[in-house]
């Protein structure tokens, strides 16, 4: 037979919850592992990027003194420094490395993408001798008669397998005249008009 009494003994099983204003362990350890992750994906840049990373110049110089450390031990020490660096971080400016980071990434795929691009219409190139024409009609300021000997010189490479040396420089001649002027030349350009 159930106790009548059983659960009314003037108090609810709720008033002895805790109320947490603030987060659990574990939500900070997540955190704190997340910037950890940054730190390393900062170290794994190359120096140039990472002194072009908006941040403290605390940070910055803690890793890139965490670059240049090679043994091991040191480097797990000041990987953690570079974490605790990390987490003395404003969430606008962790906000802000994450967006350059992220920026990065995508960069490098579109750079993949188009070296792919620029390798397939080299190989065009060595395969049909109509693309030169067509090269010519999209780059009219492509040197036809150099392009026509690096492409004969690759063929010849290829045949007796030499090392590559033509095929490289058709593909450079490709990279340079795919680049886009860039935006500081032009404006450059721009102010010296209006003198």
């Amino acid at each position: 037979m159930p106790n009548a009494n059983r659960g009314s003994v003037g108090f609810q099983s709720s008033e002895f919850e805790q109320e947490y204003s603030r987060p659990s362990k574990s939500q900070l350890k997540r955190e704190s592992t997340a910037l950890q992750k940054l730190g390393q994906e900062l170290i794994d840049e190359a120096r140039d990027r990472v002194k072009r990373v908006p941040m403290p110049e605390d940070v910055r110089d803690a890793i890139l003194e965490c670059q240049l450390i090679k043994d091991h031990e040191g480097r797990r020490r000041q990987l953690q420094y570079v974490g605790k660096m990390m987490r003395s971080l404003n969430e606008e400016e962790v906000a802000l490395i994450q967006k350059t980071l992220d920026s990065w990434k995508g960069a490098s795929k579109e750079e993949t993408a188009s070296m792919h691009a620029l390798e397939r219409r080299r190989e065009k190139l060595l395969a049909d001798d109509s693309a030169l024409t067509d090269l010519k009609a999209q780059y009219p300021a492509v040197d036809v008669q150099q392009m026509r000997t690096l492409i004969r010189n690759a063929r010849k490479e290829q045949a007796e397998s030499k090392p590559p040396k033509a095929y490289r420089e058709i593909f450079q001649i490709l990279k340079q005249l795919q680049a886009p002027v860039s935006r500081d030349v032009t404006e450059e350009h721009d102010e010296s008009e209006d003198e």
